[in-house]
């Protein structure tokens, strides 16, 4: 199984640090949530499933403030694929917040991707759409995304950060009705910041749009 690290929260708690696909496959595969060559936990013999809940795992326990698990974190991995800022930021900001945040921005079929797929750039599951929510509304607040993520790192559920991320959703889909690819990527977050007070007319914008889209003399058409 290789080693696994474990962070002590001093609460008498533990936060997994590295270790979590693992651990969570342990888990669902004990749960009866999936088979292995046609076998489900259920099917073992007592032996088969003794050999399982009985293997004394390598575990390292951790200790440290929010910077040292990091560096932690980053020393474990160093020697892997390289992680994205944001996939750092969740080994340290673990809690009840980022579970539920997950749940939106981090799962494969998941509700962000249903309705901003097309507007957001990077890898779902390189946690680069959760990324980009925390930073719309993180800037709604003068906030940094390690500010706004520590403040709220024990907060029950992330039900804020997902309705700010469908406001800015439902925003560009209402003032700009025709899709192009151009618009994947765009810091939509910043734009509805400084113009959700506008009176904006959706007709006006597309013709102005299109006459922009054919101008030889705009170079970058995402610029537009």
């Amino acid at each position: 199984m290789n080693v696994m690290y474990w962070c002590d929260d001093g609460n008498g708690n533990y936060e997994l640090l590295d270790g979590q696909q693992r651990t969570i496959s342990l888990c669902q595969y004990c749960n009866g949530d999936f088979s292995l060559n046609n076998r489900s936990f259920n099917n073992l013999t007592g032996t088969e499933k003794n050999q399982i809940l009985d293997y004394k795992l390598m575990i390292y326990v951790c200790t440290g403030n929010d910077k040292e698990k990091l560096d932690w974190f980053k020393t474990i991995n160093i020697a892997g694929v390289q992680l994205s800022p944001q996939e750092l930021r969740n080994a340290i900001y673990t809690g009840s917040w980022l579970t539920d945040a997950k749940k939106y921005f981090s799962k494969v079929g998941c509700p962000a991707v249903k309705i901003g797929d097309k507007l957001l750039s990077g890898k779902m599951i390189r946690q680069e759409y959760l990324e980009t929510a925390i930073e719309w509304v993180a800037r709604t607040e003068n906030k940094s995304i390690e500010g706004y993520m520590s403040e709220h790192q024990h907060d029950i559920n992330a039900t804020p950060l997902w309705l700010h991320f469908q406001t800015v959703i439902n925003w560009v889909n209402t003032y700009f009705t025709k899709y192009r690819k151009e618009m994947k990527g765009i810091d939509w977050g910043r734009l509805y910041n400084e113009h959700k007070a506008d009176v904006l007319d959706p007709v006006s914008l597309e013709e102005r749009i299109k006459e922009l889209m054919i101008d030889d003399e705009v170079t970058s058409k995402k610029g537009i």
